[in-house]
């Protein structure tokens, strides 16, 4: 479970840097991610995955954005609602560069936090170019 509160925490931080124009270090110290109480609700393990994904996506998201856009079809990069290219950052990210995660493992997760957080059919648009992207790979 706490890869799967991590791969959230880390497509929320992508989204609060890209949309919200937090900082790389804010994002990365994951203070927005506490409760409203003050509580920490971020555990170690999840954290410092979060910590991982969200500081790689950012270190690299040049490399990420032009894979990206070679697997738009009749679309840019900035017509692409900013939730659905947080999470195709972050997932990009783990299958080029964690390579101990399978690229299913990353499709699926990618899926599921669309269906989440996306808009409606936001998931069939997301596993399309992850799919796509995981066969050039």
């Amino acid at each position: 479970m706490s890869r799967r509160k991590g791969r959230i925490l880390a497509f929320q931080g992508i989204y609060s840097w890209d949309a919200g124009g937090m900082e790389k270090e804010d994002v990365l110290a994951l203070e927005w991610a506490k409760s409203d109480s003050g509580a920490d609700t971020v555990d170690g393990d999840s954290g410092t995955f979060a910590r991982l994904i969200i500081a790689g996506t950012i270190e690299n998201q040049n490399q990420i954005d032009e894979i990206i856009k070679k697997h738009l079809t009749n679309w840019t990069i900035d017509r692409v609602n900013k939730v659905s290219l947080a999470i195709l950052r972050i997932s990009v990210y783990s299958l080029l560069f964690m390579k101990d995660v399978p690229p299913t493992i990353v499709i699926d997760e990618a899926i599921d936090i669309a269906k989440e957080y996306g808009q409606d059919d936001a998931f069939k648009f997301i596993n399309g170019i992850l799919d796509n992207i995981k066969k050039d790979l």
